[in-house]
């Protein structure tokens, strides 16, 4: 909870965030992989949207174009009722999942140094000038 006492800082911390557009709807960003993570830790794809505050269709929807991304697909997906579906990610997806985090983690530090000077010169009070 914000403190009424402490100063606000004056801008916001910047985010960055990677993707990559392979093609249309072939594309691998912030999003998709924690839908990935997100299936990885709960073993549904309905979970997983959930959490993310995503629709089932969405999450199919998205799963599929993923799926559909690579030479092999990154969820397995196993159809049944209450109890017998599922979904799990399959050795390929634990390794895109790996892969992109450590991307965005080598990216983040490269650009660190000139984003902390982009910062620097930000307009004071967030306020977007005329």
């Amino acid at each position: 909870m914000d403190d009424p006492t402490q100063p606000k800082p004056s801008h916001a911390s910047p985010i960055t965030r990677l993707r990559f557009v392979f093609g249309e709807k072939r594309i691998l960003g912030p999003g998709r992989v924690d839908l990935l993570e997100g299936i990885g830790a709960t073993g549904s794809i309905a979970a997983a949207g959930r959490l993310m505050g995503m629709s089932y269709k969405r999450a199919w929807t998205l799963v599929e174009e993923l799926n559909a991304t690579f030479d092999a697909p990154l969820v397995e997906m196993h159809r049944g009722g209450a109890g017998h579906g599922g979904a799990q990610l399959t050795p390929l997806g634990l390794e895109i999942t790996e892969r992109y985090r450590r991307m965005q983690a080598a990216s983040d530090g490269a650009i660190a140094a000139d984003l902390e000077e982009l910062v620097s010169r930000l307009r004071q009070g967030g306020e977007m000038a005329d």
